[in-house]
């Protein structure tokens, strides 16, 4: 990216991965203008050819019966939610008005008044009260209080994200994705994985459940989705799942617009045409290899999986990562702390080898300012 003097800087936020395929991709921008010209937005009472494409294509894609397109990705985490309560009544036969769903501390899904009513991060959840009900709260990566927690009959859903990445990357322990699966289905519990920022070849492969080869009941897409050019996002499951959910008593008067359908198909192929997974994959393993290798004493822990990384400081300094964060940029590089002394590492997948080592040695020249 280019400042307005035109200082050049390496993007190292990819706006919280919804750049994966890079900055105006040309067949994506290519396949917005064209629709753009064409046919940008019609009623969901009306056919539109661009739908039955992009529904056809994403169902395909991840090996789904349905999905509900939506556009940003707090609202598919909404839809997400009262979906879940749907199948809830409907299937597991809660009693009216008692359904739960499970969630994890330190989450982060959004900013609507229904997600930040189980969030635990006072900055989002502070004076917007009073909240919403029916969310219970444990702890990230414990599967000894998830167990606990499902023996209640009317928990109707987990909702988790495979990475926790506005929390610092937290990557959960191996296994605890699956056995967590497990665990749900032998409750009879949807498994609801968001896959928002980790999925979309972000983690190294197509989706972070990929890693432990587990298939979630409701999955949550956004962000990459449109490649950045506009919001789009989808909520995937099978009919006995959304089909509790009848014509007219959910929808979205942009979800599924012929211009989001047309730019989400042509973001979905360049992922894999480009086999950003695959490079995804090899540029984090270099990435955490060669910032291992520079040892540094401010430097506590490096985290991560493909290109979501991120690395927490040990330094008495409260505002270290802020003041490291200033001096990246000063250095050419773009990088945002989080939860004070994290800071998040997620370039867009297309990033080189070449490219990769300027930014290590970047990160490297900037520490110094910490010394």
């Amino acid at each position: 990216m280019w400042d307005v003097d035109g200082k050049k800087y390496y993007d190292f936020l990819s706006a919280y991965s919804a750049v994966n395929q890079g900055h105006c991709h040309p067949k994506i921008i290519q396949a917005l203008t064209e629709q753009a010209q064409k046919l940008t937005l019609t009623s969901r009472a009306f056919h539109s050819e661009e739908l039955s494409k992009f529904t056809n294509h994403i169902t395909q894609y991840f090996g789904y019966d349905k999905v509900l397109p939506m556009n940003t990705g707090a609202e598919a985490v909404e839809t997400a939610l009262k979906l879940c309560r749907r199948w809830g009544y409907a299937v597991k036969n809660i009693p009216h008005n008692k359904a739960k769903i499970i969630v994890c501390a330190g989450n982060f899904h959004g900013r609507t008044l229904g997600i930040i009513s189980f969030s635990t991060d006072p900055v989002a959840k502070k004076d917007f009260g009073p909240y919403i009900d029916g969310f219970e709260i444990i702890p990230y990566n414990d599967l000894t209080v998830l167990s606990k927690t499902l023996k209640d009959k009317n928990v109707a859903g987990f909702l988790v994200e495979p990475i926790q990445g506005e929390a610092g990357v937290i990557v959960p322990d191996e296994g605890f994705l699956s056995k967590a699966k497990q665990y749900c289905a032998d409750a009879n519990v949807l498994f609801i994985a968001d896959e928002i920022q980790t999925g979309l070849a972000r983690t190294g492969r197509m989706l972070c459940c990929d890693y432990e080869e587990i298939r979630p009941d409701v999955l949550i897409l956004g962000k990459a989705l449109s490649g950045g050019t506009l919001p789009i996002s989808a909520v995937l499951a099978d009919d006995e799942i959304m089909l509790t959910i009848k014509p007219g008593e959910h929808g979205s008067t942009y979800g599924g617009n012929p211009l989001a359908c047309k730019v989400a198909i042509t973001a979905l192929n360049v992922l894999k045409e480009e086999n950003l997974a695959a490079n995804a994959e090899r540029m984090g393993n270099l990435f955490r290899n060669e910032l291992a290798k520079i040892n540094s004493a401010h430097i506590k822990e490096i985290r991560g999986k493909g290109l979501l990384n991120a690395i927490q400081l040990h330094h008495q300094d409260k505002d270290a990562a802020w003041k490291l964060c200033l001096q990246l940029k000063e250095n050419g590089l773009l990088a945002k702390p989080t939860h004070g002394d994290k800071i998040r590492f997620s370039p867009p997948l297309i990033i080189t080898k070449d490219e990769m080592m300027e930014c290590v040695a970047i990160i490297k020249k900037s520490l110094k300012v910490l010394d």
